[in-house]
């Protein structure tokens, strides 16, 4: 019996260090921000606490995963159109606040192609470089991003690097082309107001892609393997989303959990076909959803945003029969929601930090911090990151009156969400990616 323990002990131990080692999406293994990783760094700046700093070429806002021995990244070469639109920032100067426009990328670079580049996650070292030229007309986008915004993931197999034309081509893990698709010459051009921002999920073998834009809106599912149509299920016309989708299993069945302009809604994994929702509009849905514990946390975005804690499972209208709780407002317009140890961290646009209390939505402590916030935080070892674009990340202690331990800065503007593997934090910059720890 002790050496079963003894075995079982060691399984566990080691499956949770292969888990704290990989970070497969912009929002962790379990698609949450959370991290099982201890040790993490909590103080550094441009000339310390850095292990190692890595150049990207070209341009881009997406996040970076980790898995096995490389740090990925998505970027752009080349300009497309550029619109100035609003910001974070109201009612005071946003450069001053540290919110600016993506760096234009220099004279004679408008011929656009898209990269995804992988680093050697020990050194940062240049590991190897995919380029997809950019097909067709270019859709416009805010001033502050451009069409690589979609952060990748992988499922161990393959990377699928998606951009703002449509365009997505899944990637072996040393850089060759398996497949590619196009969907904007394919279904309709990607036009959605300020540039199309979702990223893909992939779970058991299907690949997702939310395409709810203006002309064309559909929830698309390929083949992770080969990019067939598992299937493609039509939204309302005009129906828009800037959200990623998020697989939860519940009670024998796999939902697809989807944030729009008209609400919270789920679609059978196997069909597409909608299971249940809840109405709601809203301009700009943004922050991607997250599950816990038999919970889905969402927060709809736009000024001031409302956030909910929903029970899956339901069948059709679930506004009255599955929703937990509800806040009319307090979200944040972009960054998504992380919940840690029974707690709701949430940084408001222009650096307000909300504590809610998971089980039943009260506000437990808030405080101004300072900063303006694209990307969205992370939690693990104890803390909660929060990333600020002007190149600060403020850390705090997890709990229900948390401080700040750090505040540390870099040169850099900041808009990716971080990464968090084998007890290095990994920051993106515009054009850099950093490894933060030992």
């Amino acid at each position: 019996m002790q050496r079963l323990l003894t075995s079982v002990a060691l399984t566990v131990a080691l499956a949770a260090g292969v888990h704290a080692q990989q970070w497969p999406t912009w929002r962790g293994p379990a698609s949450s921000g959370v991290s099982a990783d201890r040790g993490l760094p909590t103080e550094w700046s441009d000339t310390s606490g850095i292990a190692w700093k890595a150049s990207v070429r070209g341009l881009g806002i997406s996040s970076p995963i980790v898995w096995n021995d490389a740090v990925i990244v998505t970027s752009q070469v080349g300009t497309g159109e550029v619109r100035q639109g609003p910001r974070l920032v109201q009612g005071g100067s946003a450069d001053e606040a540290g919110e600016r426009a993506l760096a234009p990328v220099g004279a004679g670079a408008d011929k656009v192609s898209f990269l995804v580049t992988a680093v050697d996650r020990a050194t940062g070292r240049p590991a190897w470089e995919f380029e997809l030229p950019a097909e067709g007309a270019l859709p416009s986008v805010h001033e502050k991003h451009n069409l690589a915004s979609p952060s990748p993931v992988t499922d161990g197999e393959r990377i699928y690097a998606w951009f703002g034309t449509g365009q997505i081509a899944a990637i072996d893990m040393s850089g060759r082309l398996v497949w590619k698709k196009h969907l904007g010459a394919e279904y309709g051009a990607f036009e959605i107001n300020w540039g199309h921002g979702s990223s893909p999920a992939v779970h058991d073998g299907v690949l997702l892609l939310l395409c709810y834009h203006e002309r064309a809106s559909y929830l698309l599912a390929l083949d992770a393997r080969t990019g067939a149509v598992r299937w493609k299920m039509d939204a309302s016309p005009g129906v828009t989303s800037y959200s990623t989708p998020l697989v939860v299993e519940t009670a024998g069945r796999r939902e697809v959990i989807v944030n729009s302009s008209e609400g919270v809604s789920a679609h059978d994994l196997a069909t597409g076909q909608r299971l249940w929702h809840i109405a709601e509009n809203n301009r700009f849905p943004v922050p991607a959803p997250l599950h816990h514990d038999g919970v889905i946390y969402a927060s709809r975005g736009y000024r001031s945003s409302p956030f909910m804690a929903i029970r899956p499972g339901g069948k059709g209208d679930v506004s009255t029969s599955h929703v937990v709780w509800r806040s009319p407002s307090g979200g944040p317009y972009i960054s998504s929601l992380v919940y840690y140890d029974g707690l709701i961290y949430l940084m408001g646009d222009v650096g307000v930090l909300t504590v809610i209390d998971a089980a039943n939505g009260e506000r437990i402590f808030q405080e101004r911090l300072g900063g303006v916030y694209t990307a969205s935080p992370v939690a693990a070892d104890g803390k909660v990151y929060f990333v600020s674009e002007d190149g600060e990340t403020i850390v705090v202690s997890a709990g229900r009156t948390p401080t700040v331990l750090a505040r540390n800065t870099l040169t850099a503007r900041q808009l990716a969400s971080p990464a968090v593997a084998g007890g290095r934090l990994f920051i993106r910059s515009d054009d850099a990616v950093y490894a933060i720890g030992k």
